[in-house]
């Protein structure tokens, strides 16, 4: 003990500290070096993950102790080795990319003779961790604070052989040893600790800790005081917490490690809360006085996440908004649709337009906008928009369009379908996943339901389909309900897909149509067709059925086993 500070110096005799300025664009192995040999008492604090890491670099701490107690606790386990030393690698690796400060692990014995030690070193510094404390116990240890006069310590010789092994094994100069002297906790004398402390400095040991389960701090003045500034000196004040920062400080330690205190911290915290949600059937008790989510996701890095995305990913495409298009009542079906209109019509005890939602939700499309008209108040499925065409009765297909594409926000992809056709999802994603700027759904097995007394909407394209060229582009010539027999390629079969950015184009073509009084009651194929005429491609997506038509009365039928 003296009564003035006195600057610490490497054992090489070099000055090795720098101001905190200097020493945050060190590297950390440098870093906790500067700590060790600074003229001022230091103070690093526990962590046991990534997430605890954080904490202790954000409260202002210059360094962590990774605490082999509180990183086997937290998975559960005794603190005897029971976690293997890769498992407390793979934590550390996950703590020292979380932070900027050192890591100073603790070592325990060192997991084994001196060659373990050596390769323990070489995998420390490959995870930029700072510097590791070994412990002259033998393995497996046993805690300092368990059956404290029942502990055995190492051989000394041993133990100075682990030291050098690690020594000789480190590549970077900075790369810190402790030497951690557990003769007060085995119930030794002074003269032991002594006696240790000295073997070890002269193995070449970076700075000694010297550690005691007493409540008062006597035991580590008594050593500090003889021991003097031969080099530094480390102390846990686990059990002697309340000796004065003054005093430590009047005998001139090198570094306080305040060992477990975060996991201890979080015990009860968390114990109380488990107790009052389970108590309560409910958090609502215990959400004021948690963190809020977002404060985790902060600690995790969302935020860098988010802005790396920008500049890596492009950008993401969202899901396109579904128009269904179900304004009419379905007066083919009879008294079915008195009283409701037919996309509400019951199939296997649910309406018609709820299993069509759930289909497009299975797709990945949550905005779905329906226009509604024939008896709208029914039409009540939950989970969608609506828009409704008054005019029903005295308009068609395009007018009930019209008020959809209204109703869409700028810049959205859409898919366009009826509320009387039941589809399997594959069809619509077919249609998300083409790059065209239009696509039309085409299904190849258009003869097996030529006999349906229904309007068709056949359609000739560009090719016929061929299992040889499945894959060619495929483009949509014309739909109509009156073409030849060897014309027809297929037939539409409802779903129309719109890309964002010519949707202001087909808007312009919807509006030169409805221009024309005669087209009021015109259906989505002359929509399609207008687009051909005036030079706009569209894409000819070939299906093999999995659709469903609800027109007749044997429609529904059909459909309860689709």
């Amino acid at each position: 003990m003296r009564g003035a500070r006195v600057t610490r110096m490497p054992a090489d005799g070099s000055a090795n500290f720098l101001s905190s300025g200097t020493a945050s664009n060190m590297k950390k192995a440098s870093r906790l070096r500067t700590m060790l040999f600074s003229p001022e008492l230091e103070f690093i604090c526990e962590a046991h993950n990534g997430l605890s890491a954080k904490i202790v670099e954000a409260a202002g701490f210059g360094g962590i102790w990774a605490s082999g107690l509180t990183i086997a606790g937290q998975f559960g386990v005794r603190d005897n080795n029971e976690v293997s030393w890769t498992q407390v690698l793979d934590m550390l690796e996950f703590m020292s990319d979380a932070v900027s400060i050192p890591i100073l692990m603790d070592g325990d014995t060192g997991y084994g003779n001196f060659n373990n030690v050596q390769r323990l070193v070489r995998k420390l510094e490959q995870r930029s961790i700072a510097g590791v404390c070994i412990e002259d116990k033998l393995f497996p240890k046993t805690n300092s604070f368990i059956d404290g006069g029942l502990q055995s310590l190492a051989d000394i010789d041993e133990f100075c052989g682990k030291i050098k092994a690690g020594k000789d094994a480190q590549t970077d100069p900075d790369f810190c040893i402790v030497a951690r002297v557990e003769a007060f906790i085995a119930g030794w004398s002074l003269g032991e600790a002594l006696r240790r402390a000295e073997a070890y400095h002269r193995a070449g040991a970076d700075a000694i800790l010297i550690h005691s389960a007493r409540s008062d701090p006597s035991e580590v003045l008594s050593f500090k005081k003889e021991w003097g500034n031969r080099s530094p000196v480390v102390i846990v004040p686990t059990r002697y917490y309340s000796a004065p920062t003054e005093v430590l400080e009047e005998y001139d330690f090198s570094l306080v490690v305040w060992a477990n205190h975060l996991l201890r911290a979080a015990i009860p915290a968390m114990r109380r809360v488990a107790d009052r949600i389970k108590s309560d059937r409910s958090v609502i008790r215990v959400e004021d006085e948690i963190a809020p989510v977002e404060e985790l996701f902060r600690l995790q890095g969302a935020d860098a996440l988010q802005d790396a995305e920008k500049l890596y990913l492009p950008p993401a495409k969202r899901p396109p908004t579904a128009i269904i298009l179900a304004a009419g009542r379905g007066d083919e079906l009879g008294e079915l649709t008195t009283g409701k209109p037919k996309t509400m019509i019951l199939i296997n005890g649910q309406p018609l337009l709820a299993s069509l939602v759930s289909t497009y939700n299975a797709s990945g499309i949550r905005d779905i906008l329906v226009v509604r008209g024939y008896k709208k108040e029914t039409v009540t499925v939950p989970g969608v928009r609506y828009v409704d065409n008054d005019e029903y009765f005295e308009t068609g297909e395009l007018i009930s369009f019209s008020k959809g594409i209204a109703a869409v926000s700028p810049g959205q992809d859409l898919i366009v379908g009826y509320g009387d056709v039941l589809f399997r999802k594959f069809i619509v994603e077919l249609l998300i996943d083409a790059a065209d700027e239009l696509a039309a759904a085409i299904d190849i097995e258009w003869q097996n339901s030529a006999g349906c007394n229904r309007l068709r909407d056949y359609a000739r394209c560009t090719t016929a389909y061929s299992r040889q060229h499945y894959n060619r582009a495929v483009y949509v010539e014309r739909i109509a309900g009156d073409l030849l027999a060897d014309e027809i390629n297929g037939e539409w079969i409802g779903f129309l897909r719109i890309s964002a950015k010519i949707v202001p184009v087909v808007a312009e073509a919807l509006r030169r149509l409805l221009s024309d009084p005669a087209n009021r009651k015109a259906p989505m194929a002359a929509l399609i067709n207008e687009l051909v005429n005036n030079g706009h491609k569209v894409r000819a997506i070939y299906t093999s059925g999995n659709w469903c038509d609800v027109d007749t009365l044997e429609d529904v039928v059909n459909a309860g086993g689709f």
